[in-house]
């Protein structure tokens, strides 16, 4: 089975990326261009197709060589990255008012190493690796309205054991717990949950004759204006960057959004600034 998943990887790397790529290379420059849509996902986000440039893998060394294909335009110029961090674990802690998880941000905290101290009844620099890591699928599965059951296999603990961190995460975190209940209430209600900004997603999924249909809605409905909020975010940051970017004259543009992160390409002169 093992060599069958290695072969899988294998080829969907060759024609993702390498002959997926050659084909979408403009002859004349040797770039590519990407189509960004802003329509597609419910949540806002935006996403990238033809090729997906938001997807470009990492996990596997030899998908990490495949970065190595995309190099600025000349020897002048580098690459920029910037990110949010945890920005919507900060969304979140906005949205819920939790006093707790406020805190631990304008501290500057590591979020995940409070969450374990909390949920595994820990002080706070006894936290072993493994625990801020359990915390931390638990911070992130939390947003996603996760069970137990789906807790329990990515952490490959017992189900029982998965309720416990969850159960212990919401008597930590209470004000979270009950944002949680009011957002599914609005939506069950109102038919739509809505983001800091307004924007709307519609919500059938809670009117479903199935209840896997139903808690999928719930789900939905949790992350729904976290997730947006955050989208809506970095859509703005990405009108003021690039505003920025042409009031200072500066040598750089924005080239590739992911998510919560930007990339441009800048000269290596203003780099810095």
């Amino acid at each position: 089975i093992e060599k069958i998943l290695q072969y899988r990887q294998l080829t969907k790397l060759k024609s993702t990326y390498v002959d997926g790529l050659l084909t979408v290379m403009d002859t004349d420059t040797q770039k590519i261009y990407s189509t960004f849509h802003q329509t597609i996902t419910a949540t806002g986000r935006i996403s990238s197709t033809e090729p997906n440039l938001q997807n470009i893998p990492i996990r596997l060394e030899l998908g990490r060589e495949l970065r190595k294909v995309f190099i600025p335009t000349d020897e002048n110029y580098c690459f920029l990255d910037g990110d949010y961090s945890q920005i919507e674990l900060r969304v979140l802690a906005h949205i819920a008012q939790d006093k707790t998880l406020i805190e631990a941000f304008c501290n500057n905290q590591d979020i995940h190493s409070l969450t374990a101290s909390q949920v595994f009844h820990v002080p706070f620099e006894e936290v072993t690796p493994l625990q801020r890591r359990n915390a931390k699928a638990v911070n992130f599965g939390i947003i996603y309205g996760i069970g137990a059951f789906s807790l329990s296999q990515d952490l490959n603990i017992t189900r029982k054991e998965a309720e416990k961190y969850i159960a212990g995460y919401f008597a930590k975190y209470p004000n979270i717990k009950a944002y949680m209940d009011k957002t599914v209430q609005y939506a069950e209600k109102n038919g739509y949950v809505e983001t800091l900004f307004h924007r709307r997603r519609a919500m059938p999924e809670l009117q479903a004759k199935t209840f896997a249909q139903r808690s999928f809605g719930e789900r939905v409905a949790m992350n729904m204006p976290i997730q947006g909020t955050a989208a809506d975010i970095i859509k703005i940051a990405m009108i003021q960057v690039h505003k920025k970017l042409q009031q200072a004259s500066l040598r750089a543009r924005l080239i590739l959004q992911v998510h919560d992160e930007l990339l441009l390409e800048v000269h290596k002169d203003d780099a810095k600034q």
